[in-house]
C-alpha cells in the first residue's frame, strides 16, 4: 500500500533520529560485560547471585538519538538475589557493597572518569564507539507479602490478572540514600520493578499482535524470542517521537521538562494497537491528557499503582519549575507541531515543518520526501509560531 505524504513525512523524522547502526547491540554487550565481572570470582558480590539487566529506555526501544552529540544513558539494574536482605543489610550497605564492585570494574577497564554517586545508583562514564555514561540501580527482591499486595493492587487498578501476577515477581527493593532509613536497619526500602514495567509496556504493544509477527517473521524469529527493543512497534516509535520532541523543546529548560517515564507510561495507556506509526501517534496525542488525574497520584506507576511519576507537580520544592503547567503546554505544542508536520506537502514546509525536532536532512532527502521539485527558501515559514521556545521556567 503507497504511502501517506504524512506517513513519508514521519518515516523521515523517524529515520532522523535513529540511534545509529549497532548502538543496541553494543549496549547489550557493555551490561553483559558488566554482568560477566559480577559473576566472577574479582567481585565479592558474586557470592549473592547478582542478575545484571538493562533497564529504562534502552529495554524499552525508546531510544531517541541525543541533542548535540550528548550522551546516551544506559540504565542498568543490578540485582542480588540472594544472601542479602532487609533485616541484615541497610541501603547503604548494599549500595556500598555494589559500588566497590562498579569500582573494580572501572579499574579493570580501565576508564579514567571517577565512578560518580547518585541519588540511587552509581554511575560510569566511558566512550568508546559511542558516548554512555551507565547507571547502575542496585536492589534486592521485594518480599513475598510485598509482591502480594503490588498484584492486588495492579489488578484492582484494571491489570490483566495474568500480567499482574507476572509483573509482581519482579519487583525489588532499591537504594535511595535521601531516605530517612538509609543508615539504618529497615522494612521500609523504596520498591522498583523496571522489568516489570518493561513487561507490563511490551503488554500494551501487543495490542498490535498481529503487526508484531508479521515484523519478526520478517527476520525469521516468533515475537517471543525476538527482543521487544527490536520490535519497532508504532508505539514504540510514537515514544521517540514525542520525546525528540520534548527534548529540542526544554533544550535550554531541561529541569522543567516533562519527564520520559510519564512520556511513555501516558503514551501506552493511550495507544489502542493501532498499526501505523501516524494512527498511533495522533491517537496518543489525543487520548494521552485523560490518563493524567486531577489529584494524585496524577500518573500512578501502572506497576505500583501507589507510586506518583507526576509526584513533584505538587510538591512546593519544585513550584517554581511549573511543572504540569509545562506537562501541557508541551502537548499543546506537540500536536500543533505534529500537524504541521503531517501537513507540510513541499520541500520548504517541510523542512521548516522539522525545525522543532532539530532535524535537517539534505536537499535532496526533502525532495525526495515530498515528491515535489526544488522550491525557493522561505524564510518566514514557522509551524506554530514560537511561544513553545519559552516554557516556564525557574526565575
Amino acid at each position: 500500500m503507497t504511502a501517506t505524504p504524512a506517513q513519508r513525512n514521519l518515516a523521515l523524522l523517524l529515520e532522523e533520529l535513529d540511534i545509529p547502526p549497532g548502538a543496541y547491540e553494543r549496549a547489550e554487550r557493555r551490561y553483559q560485560n558488566l554482568g560477566e565481572f559480577f559473576g566472577s570470582d574479582r567481585a565479592q558480590c558474586a557470592r549473592f547471585s547478582p542478575h545484571i539487566y538493562p533497564q529504562g529506555s534502552f529495554r524499552l526501544g525508546t531510544v531517541v538519538r541525543p541533542l548535540d552529540g550528548g550522551e546516551y544513558d544506559l540504565d542498568v539494574g543490578c540485582r542480588l538475589r540472594e544472601g542479602v536482605s532487609k533485616t541484615a543489610y541497610t541501603q547503604q550497605q548494599l549500595k556500598r557493597v555494589v559500588g566497590q564492585d562498579v569500582e573494580r570494574y572501572r579499574a579493570q577497564r580501565g576508564i579514567e572518569e571517577p565512578l560518580d554517586e547518585k541519588r540511587r545508583c552509581w554511575r560510569l562514564a566511558y566512550q568508546d564507539e559511542l558516548a554512555f555514561h551507565m547507571d547502575v540501580v542496585p536492589s534486592i527482591p521485594e518480599d513475598a507479602p510485598r509482591r502480594q499486595v503490588l498484584q492486588e493492587r495492579m489488578q484492582f487498578s484494571g491489570m490483566d490478572a495474568v500480567v499482574a501476577t507476572r509483573v509482581a515477581q519482579h519487583a525489588g527493593a532499591i537504594t535511595d540514600n535521601e531516605d530517612d532509613n538509609y543508615d539504618v536497619i529497615s522494612a521500609e526500602w523504596r520498591v522498583s520493578n523496571s522489568e516489570g514495567f518493561a513487561l507490563w509496556f511490551e503488554s500494551r504493544m501487543r495490542q498490535a499482535q498481529l503487526l508484531l509477527e508479521r515484523q519478526a517473521a520478517q527476520v525469521g524469529v516468533t515475537i517471543d524470542d525476538l527482543p521487544a527493543q527490536r520490535w519497532n512497534s508504532p508505539l514504540q516509535a510514537a515514544i521517540r517521537l514525542l520525546k525528540r520532541h520534548r527534548d529540542y523543546m526544554y533544550r535550554d529548560n531541561t529541569d522543567s521538562q516533562p519527564i520520559s517515564v510519564i512520556i511513555t507510561t501516558l503514551a501506552a495507556l493511550a495507544y489502542r494497537g493501532e498499526t501505523d506509526v501516524e494512527s498511533a501517534l495522533l491517537g496518543v496525542l489525543e487520548r494521552m491528557e485523560s490518563f493524567v488525574r486531577v489529584a494524585a497520584p496524577h500518573v500512578p506507576n501502572p506497576v505500583n499503582p501507589d507510586e506518583d511519576f507526576a509526584d513533584k507537580w505538587d510538591d512546593p520544592t519544585y513550584a517554581h519549575l511549573y511543572l504540569e503547567h509545562n506537562f501541557r503546554g508541551w502537548l499543546l505544542q506537540a500536536k500543533a507541531h505534529f500537524a504541521a508536520l503531517r501537513s507540510a506537502g513541499s520541500e520548504t514546509l517541510l523542512e521548516a515543518a522539522l525545525r522543532p525536532f532539530a532535524v535537517t536532512p539534505g536537499r535532496d532527502r526533502l525532495i525526495e520526501t515530498v515528491g515535489a521539485a526544488v522550491s525557493a527558501p522561505a524564510a518566514t515559514v514557522e509551524p506554530s509560531g514560537r511561544p513553545w521556545a519559552n516554557p516556564c521556567r525557574s526565575r
